[in-house]
């Protein structure tokens, strides 16, 4: 058997000669072996015979970020024998599902359970927000753990950016959006993770900050100027792409293409109908809006929504205010996460089972996670303080399992008692059911590889 980049290759893999002779210009193509491999396996007959269970499944993905850490014994893995320092104020309720229970401030999402798997045993080492950040954003661990340090050109870039560039979309639409402001760990620059890093700004998500609740709530960019007519948009996107076709054959660093791509992209948005609806709140009944919540995280799960059904292959949503991670709760726990978590059970449930009533919970993949989880016991200013050791993630649809736990914490939420996983098992894990080979390479501008995800593939999480 010959191994080439890790991955075996034999007879039986299919790969005919001229495809062998080809492996020597792979890497001028951005391509790796997994790549090769995946795309003959898709051209064969009997690929889906071949096909890894639920590869593919996912059409979608929706990733909720939780900026901050929510913490794992007062949400989704309550401890009521446990010391009352560790237990806390907060009860366990049961859920739709028998032997499965949540907090008690959840109680819509109580009733969700039967969709969605709880992953009580991720764990990592990294106790620093802006780093720990990164890698919840884009599954690798962070090159300075226990800092807040980007490198904007050598980062690795955040899941959007890889579907942009590995299954982009082919229609007027971006293939990656961010719902929520760029965030911050308070004064400090931006947090390393939140956009194409090595890629280049060709495939950065395309941001949008407003308050999708808010009566004025507009998406900038998408509305041409009044006195530019359609003739006169396309006459300018043809005048630009011949100044580009020149500018391109001076152009060694590839930033002629990187910028190309987004103006295609600012061009596809201002003409096309279908995306302009997408982003559009006010088509929605009166009913479905109220039901997500009137607040700006139940009205950006609604646009989340939206955007999923117009064909979007990945929306995160950022809970975070400018210069606020919310979810970081050092003191006064009980009293803040009474304010977050009525909008936070409102939306999330909501989401859950529209998608699911709309037939699109099965093709869309849903990760709610933060960055860590906090500490088992209370600190003296009635708080819990980081704790990266043991959290948990909810996640639902897109070929996953439902109405299950996985893993297991020790009796007080503070190490995985079976089963631990990471966050790069959890990239492993989205990329597999997106279709996305996670062995695969990306290759920055001077051709170097990067394995898409370090982690495996947690099969006990499929269905």
């Amino acid at each position: 058997m010959l191994r080439i980049n890790s991955h075996p290759v034999t007879g039986r893999s299919g790969i005919n000669r001229r495809e062998w002779l080809q492996a020597g210009g792979i890497s001028a193509l951005g391509l790796s072996w997994a790549d090769l491999l995946l795309a003959q396996q898709a051209r064969s007959s009997t690929g889906d015979q071949r096909r890894p269970v639920g590869f593919g499944r996912a059409k979608s993905c929706v990733v909720v970020f939780q900026f901050g850490g929510p913490s794992q014994q007062d949400l989704w893995d309550l401890k009521p024998d446990a010391p009352t320092e560790v237990r806390g104020e907060f009860r366990p309720i049961d859920t739709n599902v028998e032997g499965i229970q949540i907090g008690e401030l959840l109680p819509q999402l109580a009733q969700q359970a039967d969709k969605f798997v709880l992953a009580r045993s991720v764990t990592h080492r990294d106790f620093e927000h802006g780093s720990a950040a990164y890698t919840a954003l884009t599954g690798k661990p962070h090159p300075l753990p226990g800092t807040n340090t980007p490198a904007r050109q050598e980062d690795f870039p955040t899941y959007g950016a890889v579907m942009a560039r590995k299954r982009p979309t082919s229609l007027p639409l971006p293939s990656a959006v961010v719902l929520g402001p760029v965030m911050h760990q308070g004064n400090r620059p931006p947090l390393a993770g939140q956009n194409a890093g090595f890629l280049g700004a060709a495939y950065d998500p395309f941001r949008i900050a407003g308050d999708p609740n808010s009566k004025d709530f507009q998406v900038v960019g998408l509305q041409a100027p009044e006195d530019l007519s359609t003739v006169r948009l396309d006459q300018r996107a043809k005048l630009l792409h011949q100044l580009e076709q020149r500018w391109r054959e001076f152009d060694r660093s590839g930033t002629a293409v990187g910028m190309s791509q987004l103006k295609q992209r600012a061009f596809n948005l201002l003409g096309s109908a279908d995306s302009q609806r997408a982003f559009d709140l006010s088509r929605e009944k009166a009913q479905v809006r109220e039901q997500y919540g009137r607040h700006r995280f139940g009205q950006t799960m609604l646009l989340s929504r939206r955007l999923v059904e117009a064909g979007t292959p990945l929306v995160t949503v950022n809970w975070s205010k400018l210069n606020a991670d919310q979810w970081d709760t050092h003191s006064k726990n009980y009293s803040r996460l009474r304010e977050l978590l009525p909008p936070f059970d409102q939306g999330m449930a909501a989401f859950i089972s529209d998608l699911e009533q709309r037939g699109l919970l099965e093709t869309t993949l849903v990760v709610c996670l933060g960055e860590f989880g906090r500490t088992p016991k209370m600190n003296k200013d009635a708080g819990r303080d980081h704790w990266p050791d043991c959290y948990s993630v909810l996640m639902a649809g897109g070929g996953l399992k439902q109405g299950v736990v996985f893993g297991a914490s020790d009796r007080q939420a503070a190490f995985p008692d079976r089963d631990p996983i990471g966050p790069w098992d959890i990239a492993a894990t989205c990329y597999h059911l997106l279709g996305i080979d996670p062995r695969a390479h990306l290759h920055d501008r001077e051709q170097r590889p990067y394995r898409i995800a370090d982690g495996r593939v947690v099969r006990d999480l499929i269905a």
